[in-house]
Parts: structure tokens; C-alpha cells; sequence
């Protein structure tokens, strides 16, 4: 197929002696290439397999209900163990957590290439997307111990989000390469030398201090992670199944189950899994809706959009990938500008922005009627998804970093990105199901005037 003010503006996390007193950043561009590597690795395992799923059935002939899983087994594990990594980060070390998840990640990609039938495969798939959500929530903390001033600390995220949307953007492009140059398993082959190569950046990165001292709540993070997976996973099969079909109702329901047990543990868990301190912060909350809003509607519309042009059009994988450019470039390039963007201004302005194009993306393909609608029309709206997708989610990742006090970094973000794959993988069972480009359209400017209305009650 997916994505964190009782207090004041809390105390930046310490610094090391070349910023305490500066502001000054005690980064270095090897810690940072490490840490932006090993978000792009993650990034890039969430699209880049889509355009080889006919050349994985014509080589593993799996059966038809096990062909989805091949991709989606990597998001459901993923999204349900974000959490989860984000408080284990916290707990045991974010470097820790980072360096183990980099080595994973490489072994199972290489185990992944070698997978002798379609079950190896979504089995490597899982492990994959278990390592992944050690990457992402870690990779931030360590970002935000590194930028301890909260006007260079959006730009870092900023940055971080563009260099690691280069996945998002080489994806479909590279996937549709590898697999016409040498089929599906040199797909997989691409993660392990960027893991190595992050690694050896990795030795440069800070140790922020652990947060050993802090009960562990299990039950929290069991309830939390089942409820996250099977959410995901009921999505999933909504949007391959149908809404109708029991492997879609009975996880959504047992998610819900999850989520109200979740609920009733936390009321009195000494250590809740996700502290109300967090939720309780405007800012918080209102980059929770707006990153939820925004991967409904940029992954979703991505999905979307690139069946709908396969179909019309009749393109090739590779040429399917270069028409998602309009969409999926911007990502590499936007992010830079809206960490500055929120360092200047606030993160009120630009996720409202992000929200009203939304509303615009939304309008544009409710123009779309008819079997061919005008090529230019489409891209307008695929740049409008794509203003959605790079001023709301790098938008909320620097909210979310400068709001949440420094010992929950890791757990924020996994909140925060746990909320993103939701939002994502209901974007892609609603979308990638509706079938008319315009029904899609008036969906998004409702979802979209309902988010503005929610992100502008919230305070900077």
C-alpha cells in the first residue's frame, strides 16, 4: 500500500557542548545521511514492489487471495508494530533500536530475493515490515536529539522528509525498471548495500539517553499493536474483498474491540503506551488529523490514479511509474521548503494549506467525468494530491517534534506514523475501490473541508 498544551512549549532535549548555549545544531552530515537512508529504505519497500506483482505471479504462481499479501503483509506488520517502536526506542535507545533495525532490514531483503515460493515471500515481507517500524520512529528521535533549537530542528525534519521521499518517488520508477531488466528479485536486491552503507554513517550518529526507568506497559503495547494490525489488515481486505466480506468485518471489528480495551488499560496503566500528556497538545491532536487526512488522500489518490491510467491507457509497469512523477517528485523537493515553512510561520498555516488542497485535488477529479477526461486535468490534480502530501505530512512530523517533551520523541512519531499507515491504508481500500475518478473527487472535498474545520480550532 499506511502514519504524532497542558505545558508550555517543552525544554529542548540536552545538548552536547558544541550547542548548549548556541542553538547550533550538533549534527553532522554522515548522522544525518544515516538516519534519511534508513527512512528512504523504509519508504521505498512501500511502493516499489507494486509494479512487480504480475511478474511475481507468473514466477511463483500463488494462489489469487495470496498475490496481495506479497505486498500488503509488509504494511499491515509495519503499521501495527509503529507504536510499539516508537516506545521500545524510548525505553532501550533510539540508536540501538536503529542500528539493529538497519541490519534486519538488509538480511531480510536479501532473504526476500531468495524466497522459493510466494509463502517465504510474505513471511520475508512481514520481518521487513517489522524492521521497518524500528527505522521510522527511531530515525526521528535521533533527528530531534540532534536539533535541540525548534527553528532548525523543522527545517531537519524538512529535510529529512524530502531525502527520504526519494523512495516514495523512485519506487514505481525503479521497481518498473528492475523488474523489465531482470524480474521481481532484484527488487529486494537494491535495500541491502543502502542498509550497509547506512550503517557505517550510523557510527557517527548521537546516543540520546534511554528512558530505562519507565514502568513498561505490556498490556498497552499488546492491545495497541493488535488493534493497529488489525486494523490494517481489515483495510487491506476491504479493498481487495469488499467492504461486505468477513475478512474485512471481523478484524474491524476486533479492532474496535482492541482500541475500547486499549482505553479501559490506559485509565490505569502507570506508564500508559500513548500519554495523555501527548493527546492532551492541541498541536498534537491537530497534526494527528492532518496527517491521517493527508496519506488518506495522497497514497490513496496515488493508488488510484495509477490503476485508473494502467487501464485506460494500457501503460507499461516503467511508464506507469513515470506517469505517478507529477505526483511523487514533489516529495523529493517540497519538504525542504516546509520545514522552513513551519519554522517561520507555524504548523497551523501550512497543515491548513496542506487540507484546503485537499479540497482542491477533490475538485478537480470531480470534473473528471466521462472515460477520458482531459491529460492536463489530471495532472493538476495529481500536483494538487501531491501539495496535500508534501506540506501535511512532513508538516505534522515537524509538529509533532517541536510539541511532544524530548523523553516521548520516539513514541510521538510512532504515534503519529502509526496514524499515517492507518490513514494510508484506508485511503487505498476506499479509493482503489470506488472505480470512478469523480465519486473519489466529491469523497475528498468532504474529507477535506471536515480537516480544515478540525486543524483551524486548534492554537499554535
Amino acid at each position: 500500500m499506511t502514519t504524532s498544551e497542558p505545558t508550555c512549549r517543552p525544554a529542548p532535549p540536552t545538548a552536547g557542548p558544541a550547542s548548549r548555549g548556541t542553538g547550533r545544531s550538533t549534527s553532522s552530515r554522515p548522522a544525518f545521511a544515516a538516519i534519511a537512508t534508513g527512512n528512504l529504505l523504509v519508504l521505498l519497500d512501500t511502493s516499489i514492489l507494486n509494479v512487480a506483482v504480475p511478474d511475481i505471479q507468473a514466477s511463483l504462481h500463488p494462489a489469487a487471495a495470496a498475490l496481495p499479501w506479497t505486498v500488503d503483509a509488509y504494511t499491515v506488520v509495519f503499521a501495527g508494530l509503529l507504536l510499539a517502536g516508537g516506545v521500545i526506542a524510548d525505553r532501550w535507545g533510539a540508536r540501538r533500536v536503529f542500528t539493529l533495525a538497519l541490519g534486519l532490514f538488509a538480511a531480510l531483503s536479501a532473504a526476500c530475493a531468495l524466497a522459493p515460493g510466494s509463502g517465504a515471500l510474505i513471511a520475508g515481507r512481514a520481518a521487513l515490515g517489522a524492521a521497518g517500524a524500528g527505522l521510522v520512529p527511531a530515525s526521528l528521535a535521533l533527528l530531534i536529539h540532534q536539533h535541540p533549537d525548534p527553528a532548525r530542528r523543522t527545517r531537519a525534519v524538512g529535510a529529512w522528509a524530502a531525502l527520504s521521499g526519494l523512495g516514495a518517488a523512485a519506487g514505481p520508477v525503479l521497481g518498473g525498471a528492475l523488474v523489465e531488466l531482470g524480474g521481481w528479485r532484484l527488487v529486494f536486491l537494491v535495500n541491502p548495500p543502502l542498509a550497509l552503507a547506512a550503517l557505517l554513517l550510523a557510527r557517527r550518529l548521537p546516543t540520546p539517553p534511554a528512558r530505562t526507568g519507565r514502568a513498561l506497559d505490556r498490556a498497552g503495547l499488546v492491545l495497541s499493536t493488535a488493534g493497529l494490525g488489525l486494523l490494517t489488515f481489515g483495510l487491506v481486505e476491504a479493498g481487495t474483498e469488499g467492504w461486505g466480506a468477513a475478512a474485512a468485518l471481523l478484524p474491524l471489528a476486533a479492532a474496535l474491540g482492541c482500541f475500547a480495551a486499549v482505553a479501559a488499560v490506559e485509565r490505569r496503566a502507570a506508564a500508559p503506551v500513548l500519554p495523555p500528556a501527548l493527546l492532551a497538545l492541541p498541536r498534537v491532536r491537530a497534526a494527528l488529523v492532518a496527517a491521517a487526512v493527508s496519506c488518506f488522500a495522497y497514497f490513496g489518490g496515488l493508488y488510484q490514479l495509477a490503476v485508473w491510467l494502467q487501464h485506460t491507457y494500457r501503460l507499461t509497469p516503467f511508464d506507469a511509474g513515470l506517469a505517478a512523477l507529477p505526483l511523487t517528485f514533489p516529495v523529493c523537493v517540497m519538504p525542504f521548503f516546509t520545514g522552513r515553512l513551519v519554522a517561520r510561520h507555524g504548523a497551523r498555516p501550512v497543515l491548513l494549506t496542506g487540507m484546503a488542497a485537499t479540497v482542491v485535488a477533490g475538485a478537480l477529479l470531480a470534473c473528471a467525468a466521462g472515460g477520458h477526461p482531459p491529460l492536463p486535468l489530471i495532472v493538476a490534480a495529481e500536483l494538487a494530491l501531491a501539495a496535500t502530501g508534501t506540506l501535511s505530512i512532513p508538516g505534522a512530523a515537524a509538529a509533532v517534534a517541536v510539541a511532544a517533551p524530548g523523553e516521548y520523541a520516539a513514541t510521538s512519531q510512532g504515534a503519529l506514523n502509526g496514524i499515517r499507515q492507518a490513514g494510508s491504508a484506508l485511503g487505498v481500500a476506499v479509493l482503489g475501490t470506488s472505480g470512478a475518478l469523480a465519486g473519489s473527487g466529491y469523497l475528498l472535498m468532504g474529507v477535506g473541508v471536515i480537516a480544515v474545520l478540525l486543524v483551524s480550532r486548534t492554537g499554535e
